[in-house]
């Protein structure tokens, strides 16, 4: 049976593998290996000189900082000493990172450089718990004056010198029930509330992940989402330290494609807007190959669809179909994948939010078993995902073993299992809205087909009635809307209206391309958007996919966005989904003109 606490699982992995690689990073062209004993040392030490400092059992540790080494070391060396890790956005604005700090109660708080440091500077006056905050990377900064700062070097030294028996015996007192970390939900309405997480939820979903798609040491993945969100954390710390295979850090957020290259990773994850992202750019490299390519490539992809339809509906495919699909793959997709850094790539997620089922049915078109995922940070991010060779096209397959879905009278998804969080933390209204009879009620509205595959229709609070009474889910067209090389996101209006309006979001490099060959002028985004001849493209765009819709769902108008959307301005979460509300309210203006013109 497998330890129950993150601490009792790191230590055995890290006991097991000693001197392989458990890490890699890559700095001055060059990759480097970091092993399971130095992962193990660091952690201990930084974790030793935490207790030595005054952190209690159940006491929060803040993390703020790009993904790296040091980033994980310093959540497996909080965890070790009993605390409570809790995980920032880099790209949070100084007043958000205060309410994590101040709501999480953190003691501690590890900022990787000067500019998060400088965030910190910002509050430093009204965050009393907090006693000190250690800087991983000093480069650039003067030398250290203020009695609350401390670098991460001198932390892991202080720890060298510290006697561990005081850990050995905190790591030991540590329970299943003890609070692992806190994740602050994202949340597109409203302040983010800390899930928390235990040590017992998250080392059951390391197995339970697992469980469907194995995962063994020789795997290797690249570690690029944010890491205080549940996603990246599952993949680049819970079920890492206990399957054992090498993380990959990315040098930088703007290198992910390069490094995805480098690495070519085994197994792939990542929110729909990357793999969208990729799918767009083959569009592009394919629409101005050679007329040979070209011809090649469709056909290749016309086989690989007919296959993809009859694998995603479980029916046998022909001998004589996958003989074609091997000489396409061999002469079209084995190239294309490589290119990419998906050539070794045995599965791959997508999470975090819904995809479009073109783009997902498009990897498995090529022979890449990307598969959907479903699940919140609530129930530690997993609840159904499809096994290999077995996804369903236009569902999230099947809920992990040990876990239970069920869907009430109303169409909300309800979910139980040992990965159910504990509760929101300070937060007893919250937890009661979220958790009832042990269980988690998502916010999500879905339906169980006759194979047992759950399907995701909305989230229950984005159902729109409209005027006529007609209820409708604005997530399946959104989905549709999004299919098109042309449109990166949408956000459907029409909550007690008389029809249907969109918000369109284009796809920057596809509609450049598209205004280039057209010979469009413009110098800015604005420009873009504001031009009839682009306007003209989404029109057609919308009228393909309506005319795949009932007429009560129809997009009667629609507006391309004036601007493309930041999360530092509030409009999209890290994990890049609309703040339906914020846009609602931010461009209230475009919608009204909508619907006052007729």
């Amino acid at each position: 049976m497998s330890p129950a606490t993150t601490p009792a699982v790191f230590e055995k992995t890290a006991c097991e593998h000693g001197d392989k690689a458990a890490m890699r990073y890559k700095k001055l062209g060059l990759w480097h290996d970091i092993s399971w004993r130095q992962y193990r040392e660091t952690a201990e030490d930084i974790a030793a000189a935490l207790i030595d400092m005054g952190l209690e059992k159940g006491v929060s540790a803040a993390i703020i900082g790009d993904n790296c080494p040091e980033w994980v070391m310093i959540d497996m060396g909080i965890q070790c000493a009993g605390g409570v890790s809790v995980g920032i956005y880099t790209t949070n604005a100084w007043q958000e990172v205060e309410y994590v700090v101040s709501n999480s109660d953190a003691m501690f708080l590890f900022v990787e450089n000067e500019e998060q440091l400088d965030k910190w500077l910002n509050f430093r006056g009204s965050v009393p718990l907090l006693k000190k905050v250690i800087v991983w990377d000093t480069t650039g900064l003067k030398a250290f004056k203020d009695p609350m700062l401390i670098s991460l070097s001198e932390l892991i030294e202080k720890g060298q010198q510290t006697d561990k028996n005081l850990l050995n015996q905190r790591m030991k007192a540590i329970t299943p029930d003890d609070m692992s970390v806190l994740i602050y939900t994202s949340g597109t309405t409203g302040p983010p509330k800390g899930a928390i997480l235990t040590h017992g939820n998250v080392t059951w979903m390391a197995e339970a992940i697992a469980a469907l798609n194995p995962m063994e040491r020789k795997d290797e993945v690249l570690s690029f989402l944010p890491l205080c969100h549940i996603f990246e954390r599952l993949f680049s710390v819970f079920a890492h330290i206990r399957h054992a295979y090498v993380v990959n850090f990315v040098e930088k957020p703007d290198t992910v494609t390069d490094n995805m290259t480098e690495v070519s990773p085994t197994v792939g994850y990542s929110v729909p807007r990357i793999w969208e992202k990729y799918y767009s750019a083959i569009q592009i490299k394919m629409s101005e190959a050679t007329m040979g390519k070209r011809l090649a490539y469709n056909t290749a992809l016309t086989i690989g669809r007919y296959r993809a339809d009859l694998k995603m509906n479980f029916k046998k495919t022909p001998a004589y179909l996958e003989l074609l699909f091997r000489l396409a793959h061999y002469t079209v997709f084995r190239k294309l994948k490589k290119r990419l850094g998906f050539e070794r790539i045995r599965v791959a997620y997508s999470g975090a939010a819904p995809i479009s089922g073109q783009v997902l049915h498009f990897y498995q078109s090529i022979g890449m078993n990307l598969i959907e995922g479903y699940g919140q940070t609530e129930g530690t991010g997993v609840t159904c995902t499809s096994r290999p060779g077995k996804a369903k096209f236009g569902t999230v397959g099947t809920p992990v073993p040990g876990t239970e879905v069920k869907i009430a009278e109303d169409g909300e998804i309800l979910v139980k299992s040992p990965g159910v969080f504990a509760g929101y933390y300070k937060n007893e209204k919250g937890t009661a809205e979220t958790l009832r009879n042990g269980w988690l009620h998502s916010g999500d509205v879905g339906e169980i087909d006759e194979d047992g595959y759950l399907k995701i229709t909305d989230r229950k609070k984005d159902i729109i009635i409209t005027a006529g009474g007609k209820n409708i889910s604005p997530q399946y067209i959104e989905n549709m809307l999004k299919a098109s090389v042309y449109i990166n996101d949408a956000v459907i209006i029409g909550d007690r209206r008389k029809y249907l309006v969109a918000l369109i979001m284009i796809d920057e490099d596809n509609v450049v391309k598209f205004a280039q060959d057209n010979k469009i002028q413009f110098s800015t985004y604005g420009d873009l958007a504001a031009d009839s001849k682009i306007n003209e493209l989404i029109r057609a765009e919308i009228d393909k996919v309506n005319k795949t819709l009932a007429r009560v769902e129809n997009v009667r108008k629609f507006k391309i966005l004036p601007k493309k959307l930041y999360e530092e301005d509030g409009e999209v979460t890290p994990t890049m989904k609309v703040k339906r509300n914020y846009v609602n309210k931010a461009f209230s203006d475009i919608i009204e003109e909508m619907y006052f013109a007729g």
